[in-house]
């Protein structure tokens, strides 16, 4: 039979079924919002054990409706249909990460720190509310299309006070589970790091680090069996990992990271050495280079991986020359002194254009003060009679300078150039052509 509606959502499509009852794709006709379905069937229990799960399933609503956290799904409602109990969650559009480890699609290092540094940061907060997942495994971890990890599911979240968790019970997956909870001990925030350290095993490596013929083999080997280090299960593979993920695997809670958000940090400082280095691993467990298919990396609030040290080093060291090279230019410019301009007076002496006193040296005898005449013929004789500087001269003088500059290394070419350039044709900002060809020189007296 197909389900048309549960509760005012509309069914759209199954996405999934799992022990506990079907998720589907549902529309809210009040907000007109797609939303997922999570449903558990109590036909065919017994009361207690309908009640139970029951009361589990609602416990899910009631400890994740309270997390608001960006790596973490979001509840909308709760409800209660005939023989089913429903909880209308956030519709995440991407792959859960089981899908993606068991697919050909490869993973880089650093992508896998995103990803298992953002279920921390999930975690963390959740921790901090006092809510404890118990099922952390690739299932329970969405990749969205737009980016986001999310962590689902907290079907079996303990709340503190909770009596549902019998001593002895073991809920979650034995391959994820922490030795506590396969000793069906009280499991806190540790627990959910312990899981989260096999699911980095399994990214790294493409094989879980606890795989038994059956259920109880695989228990045993949680509780006194330690994985080899995930180096030496890939050569290529850095070996900074190792202790991270064997700190997050320790036996004994005491001896692991005392919260997650101290494992982020842990794998965020491997982040920059690993962004443009060694790829990670794929399913098959072999390292392999990042594709254009990969599933997108966290874009929750966290900083991105700093640059890498090489480049800002080279981008340094080409600023720095860049601010010597015009510094060099512009200093040459503001200091170059005047070129003086060389003119002849008739009586065939020379004096500088650019020295007053010189072109003054000789001193002009002055006329009679009653004589006009005489005055008008002394000024006449004191005043030179300037010579133009012949285009034609200068410019093969500056291009015999430019030539000799060719010799030169870079920046002593620059400065050279820029002396040659102001000595033929001082003043002028344009190019070399559109310098006057008198370079300045007076224009012969009349």
């Amino acid at each position: 039979m197909t389900l048309a509606k549960l509760g005012r959502y509309e069914i759209i499509t199954t996405l999934g079924r799992g022990s506990m009852g079907v998720v589907y794709r549902a529309q809210d006709p009040l907000i007109e919002r797609a939303v997922a379905i999570k449903t558990v069937a109590c036909a065919g229990l017994s009361d207690k054990d309908a009640e139970e799960f029951e009361q589990r399933f609602f416990r899910e609503a009631k400890s994740a409706g309270r997390l608001n956290h960006p790596n973490i799904v979001t509840i909308h409602d709760v409800g209660h249909s005939d023989e089913l109990a429903y909880i209308a969650m956030e519709f995440l559009s991407g792959q859960s990460l089981r899908s993606i480890l068991d697919s050909d699609i490869p993973l880089s290092c650093t992508r896998i720190i995103e990803i298992v540094a953002a279920v921390a940061d999930g975690l963390a907060f959740a921790h901090a509310q006092g809510v404890v997942h118990r099922d952390i495994k690739p299932a329970n971890i969405m990749v969205q299309e737009n980016g986001i990890v999310k962590i689902t599911d907290f079907g079996i979240a303990q709340l503190p006070g909770g009596s549902l968790t019998m001593a002895g019970a073991v809920l979650g997956s034995p391959k994820y589970m922490s030795p506590e909870q396969v000793a069906g001990q009280k499991a806190d925030g540790r627990s959910d790091i312990f899981s989260l350290g096999t699911v980095l095993y399994e990214m790294l490596t493409g094989q879980p680090p606890f795989s038994g013929d059956n259920m109880h083999a695989t228990m045993y080997q949680v509780v006194h069996k330690d994985p080899p280090a995930p180096s030496s299960c890939s050569p290529d593979l850095p070996r900074e990992f190792d202790p991270i993920v064997a700190k997050a695997m320790a036996k004994d809670p005491a001896d692991r990271y005392q919260s997650a958000a101290e494992m982020a940090a842990d794998l965020r400082k491997q982040a920059d050495s690993t962004a443009a280095t060694l790829p990670a691993g794929s399913a098959s467990g072999s390292l392999v280079s990042p594709q254009q298919n990969e599933p997108p990396i966290s874009t929750q609030a966290n900083p991105p991986a700093p640059r890498s040290p090489r480049l800002l080093r080279y981008g340094v060291a080409l600023a720095l020359f860049c601010l010597f090279v015009g510094a060099a230019f512009f200093l040459l410019r503001s200091s170059a002194p005047p070129v003086p301009t060389e003119i002849t007076a008739e009586n065939g002496s020379k004096a500088s254009s650019a020295s007053p006193a010189a072109a003054t040296k000789k001193p002009i005898a002055p006329a009679p003060a009653n004589s006009v005449a005489a005055e008008q013929k002394a000024s006449r004789d004191a005043a030179p009679t300037a010579k133009a500087v012949s285009p034609r001269n200068w410019k093969e003088a500056l291009q015999a300078d430019l030539r000799a500059c060719d010799e030169l290394s870079v920046i002593k070419k620059v400065v050279c150039i820029e002396k040659a350039r102001w000595k033929h044709c001082p003043g002028h900002w344009g190019t070399i052509d559109d310098c006057p060809s008198s370079t300045g020189a007076q224009k012969p007296a009349s």
